[in-house]
């Protein structure tokens, strides 16, 4: 099988282009809507505010329903299938069971693309039309942050968001933490845990490769600050457009940086196009580390760069070093580890209907167990309100959980200050085709 054709060069930009060192990149206003749907969103916004009517407290409801907008499909769509599947596979086993005590619990997904304006309207028909309960599992950093605003909107029925696929800032600052609980770690963290990694490995001329929107910007500033705190600064920086396809080329970007004498790069990408960027640099013959954070989807990714060498003759894979906010999916040490592989094979979850090929979903993922993670999370909080949860009295619930034992030897704590419940970051790196987890100074690249 040939090779894919690689397209014209994507646009890419350097420090010099980016404008002013505090642009706070998170800011949802930031990222402005398109003029011509602004007075159609605003007035969705506002009916279905105020057309919403409180759900009957004190009865219990048959099923407790979540709304999920997240790509599937496009250049991200393994994230938000991947993402869905593993929380299926706890779901599908808890309504097996019974429910949470006698309540069933199901997800209402729509397709977003990855595209903010889309995740805008999705969440109005899930919050005004489906009523759903509370929103959960949404993928991106750009979609999330135009739809914190909208939560605003439902303050007085406390609609909240949990566990969103991002590690940026916003909802975990005001004025939008309020609004939202994140299970993972977040970017910052990331981030400078892998500038700590190099740094440790005596590679202090760090670059960056990022996706130029909220999420890029987002790991672009964690990198910056991690950096400042050592006193240095990033070397060199180029970027791409968000939905960039593996087939595109990043030969440009990769002359950048390589001509800056970078000697590691941190990517902050999705699997498509970071694939592309390590394709590219491998067969430009520049050996160096590239790191990528969580959101990359490591599987996808892989599989691009793994097929890609079974056609080359060549190993795209021996310098990678990705950054997990969940433990590795083969530690069966952790019990869940051990439920999430029992689940994942019991119940088979397939995509939403319509959406991805069953047959080609990968055995395990790091998103996938992130996915499992946050089900079987929020299904201990919702199941700690008995059989009529109450929306109102959400925050309170959540804010109750303090060192809760989820199964991956890292207690999950929330507090009134707190709405981020872990914060431990792993290494992994390759070998033999499979991220294992990586240990400074043994197996590191």
């Amino acid at each position: 099988m040939q090779s894919p054709v690689p397209q014209r060069p994507v646009p890419v930009t350097t420090k010099s282009a980016i404008g002013n060192a505090d642009y706070n990149s998170d800011a949802p206003v930031m990222l402005p809507i398109p003029r011509a749907s602004r007075a159609s969103l605003a007035l969705a916004i506002l009916l279905a505010a105020c057309l919403w009517m409180s759900p009957l407290r004190g009865q219990a409801p048959a099923e407790v329903v979540l709304g999920m907008s997240a790509a599937f499909s496009g250049a991200s769509s393994q994230l938000g299938i991947e993402l869905y599947r593993g929380s299926m596979a706890y779901f599908d086993h808890v309504n097996a069971n019974g429910g949470m005590n006698g309540v069933k619990i199901r997800i209402k997904a729509y397709d977003d693309a990855y595209d903010p304006t889309q995740a805008i309207l999705n969440s109005i028909k899930l919050i005004e039309q489906d009523r759903v309960f509370l929103l959960f599992n949404y993928v991106g950093t750009p979609t999330v942050t135009r739809v914190l605003p909208v939560l605003t909107r439902f303050s007085a029925r406390q609609m909240l968001m949990f566990f969103p696929f991002t590690g940026a800032e916003p909802q975990r600052s005001p004025p939008y933490n309020r609004f939202a609980y994140n299970l993972r770690a977040s970017y910052r963290d990331e981030t400078a845990e892998l500038v700590n990694y190099f740094m440790v490995s005596n590679r202090k001329r760090i670059g960056i490769f990022y996706q130029v929107d909220a999420y890029g910007r987002s790991g672009w500033d964690g990198v910056r600050t991690a950096l400042q705190n050592y006193g240095t600064k990033l070397v060199a920086e180029a970027t791409y457009r968000r939905g960039t396809p593996y087939t595109a080329s990043m030969k440009t970007q990769v002359d950048i940086l390589r001509a800056a004498k970078v000697d590691a790069v941190i990517a902050i990408g999705a699997y498509a196009a970071s694939a592309a960027f390590i394709r590219d640099a491998v067969d430009a013959g520049w050996d160096v580390p590239i790191a990528n954070v969580s959101f990359v989807g490591s599987e996808s990714m892989l599989k691009l760069l793994v097929d890609e060498g079974q056609r080359k003759n060549k190993d795209y894979t021996k310098l990678l070093v990705n950054s997990q906010v969940v433990p590795s999916y083969e530690d069966l040490k952790l019990p869940a580890v051990r439920e999430y592989r029992e689940l994942l094979e019991k119940y088979k979850p397939a995509p939403p209907q319509g959406f991805g090929d069953p047959s080609a979903a990968p055995t395990h993922s790091f998103v996938g167990f992130e996915g499992f993670l946050n089900a079987k999370l929020l299904v201990h909080i919702l199941s700690g309100m008995g059989s009529a949860p109450d929306a109102l009295q959400l925050r309170d619930r959540v804010e109750q959980i303090q060192g809760y034992d989820i199964g991956i030897a890292a207690p999950v704590t929330f507090t009134r200050d707190r709405n981020q419940g872990l914060t431990t970051v792993y290494y992994t790196r390759v070998e033999n085709g499979k991220f294992v987890p990586l240990q400074p100074g043994t197996n590191a690249p």
